[in-house]
């Protein structure tokens, strides 16, 4: 509830010999109460993009780290684990219910972001909800039947969860310029380079193909041979193919290749820090607190 706050100013006038009362104007104002910070509790916190997280949690405007979970470097404070100067006196810990107890004893607004493993994010997730918190899942290859699990389950619950396949908005924006450029080529092929291979083709890929094969095109239709091994791997029905390289030193990119008679359209997106996914996971916690059901992908609530 707002509060309003009134004060008494004397007004200047000019002296009459018929108005002796002296005159005042009121001034009042109303200010809204401070909204308390949004408890943000790290499950996956000593990965490189948990870390990532808590640095950018920390310094956001509204939130706070309230936890820190993880199965490596128990006991240690993660402030000090992500270099930062002043401990946060919040150690690591491996048990993800009993920070979501503490947290839902103060009463405040609490999400989970969890970095975690695909055969963990629905327990992950009814945990969270059964202590009335939210989530924010960034955990690669989730199986289909998890994804449609959870959305029974949120939609029951009424609770909102965010799955994001990237966090990167410039990833996102490419995935659009895509989709917007597909209607006017029908040539198109994916080259994707990073630095192991032990996530090929990469989530980024695949949505891109999956964007582009739900448009209802054909695409590369001189050329729709599978035979050729060094032609790269179609992806779907509908003649996307993706290249894949991997060199050790190279950085997280996508380039998607368009042609027509006469001319090529090359998009491309390149990461080179996990800090690029900070804007996009700082936005997805403002959003999710909002959800009341499961949402997947990040483009959904930009």
């Amino acid at each position: 509830m707002a509060a309003l706050s009134c004060r008494l100013y004397p007004t200047n006038y000019k002296a009459s010999p018929f108005a002796k009362p002296k005159l005042f104007s009121i001034s009042c104002s109303a200010s809204q109460p401070s909204q308390p910070n949004l408890k943000v509790i790290i499950n996956g916190a000593a990965k490189e993009i948990g870390r990532a997280a808590v640095l950018a949690v920390t310094r956001a405007r509204g939130m706070e780290l309230a936890g820190a979970v993880d199965t490596r470097f128990l006991g240690e404070d993660i402030g000090q684990l992500c270099g930062m100067e002043e401990p946060l006196e919040i150690p690591v810990i491996n048990d993800l219910v009993m920070v979501l107890g503490s947290i839902s004893q103060s009463k405040a607004t609490g999400i989970v972001l969890d970095f975690t493993d695909p055969s963990t994010v629905y327990d992950n997730v009814k945990q969270a909800t059964a202590f009335g918190m939210k989530s924010v899942v960034y955990v690669p290859r989730i199986k289909p039947e998890t994804i449609n699990a959870l959305a029974a389950f949120c939609e029951k619950a009424t609770t909102g969860c965010l799955i994001a396949p990237t966090l990167s908005i410039g990833s996102i924006l490419l995935q659009q310029a895509a989709i917007q450029a597909a209607f006017h080529y029908n040539n198109v092929e994916i080259v994707e380079s990073r630095e192991n291979a032990s996530d090929l083709p990469s989530p980024d890929a695949i949505q891109i193909a999956n964007n582009l094969s739900n448009l209802g095109q054909m695409y590369n239709k001189e050329d729709i041979s599978t035979e050729v091994l060094a032609r790269g791997q179609v992806l779907g029905e509908d003649g996307v193919r993706v290249h894949s390289l991997v060199l050790p030193g190279l950085p997280a990119s996508t380039t998607v290749h368009f042609s027509g008679p006469g001319e090529v359209y090359t998009l491309k997106h390149d990461i080179t820090d996990v800090q690029s996914l900070m804007p996009g996971l700082i936005l997805a916690i403002r959003k999710v607190v909002r959800l009341k059901n499961l949402v997947y992908g990040l483009e959904k609530v930009l």
